[in-house]
């Protein structure tokens, strides 16, 4: 249901409002070079400082934008599950392809809590949800029984697995045997993830270069397995430099030096210091995108 290349996008700002014009256009060059789908609203979103009704008017201008031309995966996430099913329900009116759900964060619920969340949210809607699963980021580990429940319900479809672990993956892949699709949420491990059956990946660095990121995964896809070893060598160093700092400083850093939107941040967030934007500069020019 959602193979590819995903791209979670940054919610671009300007004089401290959503900058809606900068947003349509990222959406639009992401769609010309090739991208199978656009995640707006997740943590590389600044999902978290958005209110209800900017996080509202961001999927919903995806989605206009995309005009069915790749799919939308709205992230509608929360700590708090009345929260999550609010936004939820808002993806699913708008029509949305899917709603990406992130672990409740900071209140860590246990895993009947985790799996009684994302049921909750389920029940309450019909559209395809993909769970997401970043404990590095929330505190809270969802472990692969707890997927494997959760697979069970019909419109739950697919994880976000962002551990890094293809031991995890795999656990996940073989306990709930295709039932759900795991999508990598970390660009580092993308290519290793596809190695054990991961079908995609929601990512951060195909902002930048999401012509080569597509042009990886349809090499592994078509076997030409050498080729996508290759480029997945070749992406890694800019990889690594997009999470030099907290995402999504690095890559609205290096969208704003591209001149694709504003380097404005909401508080908590704040740039970046100047040696390390210099680095995310020097890697943006050895890729040869500025």
């Amino acid at each position: 249901m959602f193979e590819g290349i995903y791209v979670a996008i940054p919610t671009p700002f300007k004089d401290g409002k959503v900058d809606t014009q900068a947003l349509k256009d990222h959406v639009e060059f992401l769609i010309e070079q090739g991208v199978d789908g656009i995640v707006p609203c997740g943590t590389t979103g600044e999902s978290a400082t958005l209110s209800y009704e900017e996080h509202e008017e961001v999927i919903a201008l995806t989605i206009e934008q995309a005009a069915g031309r790749v799919k939308v995966i709205a992230g509608t996430g929360s700590n708090s599950t009345e929260e999550a099913i609010r936004l939820t329900k808002f993806a699913q009116e708008v029509k949305a392809d899917g709603a990406l759900l992130i672990t409740p964060y900071y209140n860590k619920p246990n895993q009947e809590g985790l799996y009684r969340h994302f049921k909750a949210v389920a029940e309450a809607v019909s559209i395809p949800i993909v769970l997401y699963n970043v404990p590095g980021r929330t505190g809270v580990n969802m472990l692969p029984e707890t997927v494997a429940r959760l697979s069970e319900i019909d419109n739950i479809v697919a994880i976000k697995e962002a551990t890094g672990s293809t031991n995890v993956a795999t656990e996940i892949l073989n306990l709930t045997q295709g039932e759900i699709e795991v999508l990598s949420g970390d660009d580092l491990t993308f290519f290793p993830l596809l190695a054990v059956g991961a079908v995609g990946v929601i990512s951060v660095t195909a902002n930048v270069v999401p012509d080569r990121m597509v042009q990886m995964h349809r090499e592994f896809v078509n076997g030409r397995w050498e080729k996508a070893q290759e480029l997945h060598r070749h992406l890694y160093n800019l990889s690594k430099v997009m999470f030099i700092d907290t995402n999504p400083i690095p890559v609205k850093t290096a969208l704003s030096m591209m001149g694709r939107m504003e380097k404005e941040f909401r508080l908590p967030l704040c740039p970046t210091t100047p040696e390390k934007e210099e680095v995310i500069a020097q890697t943006l020019k050895e890729y040869g995108v500025i």
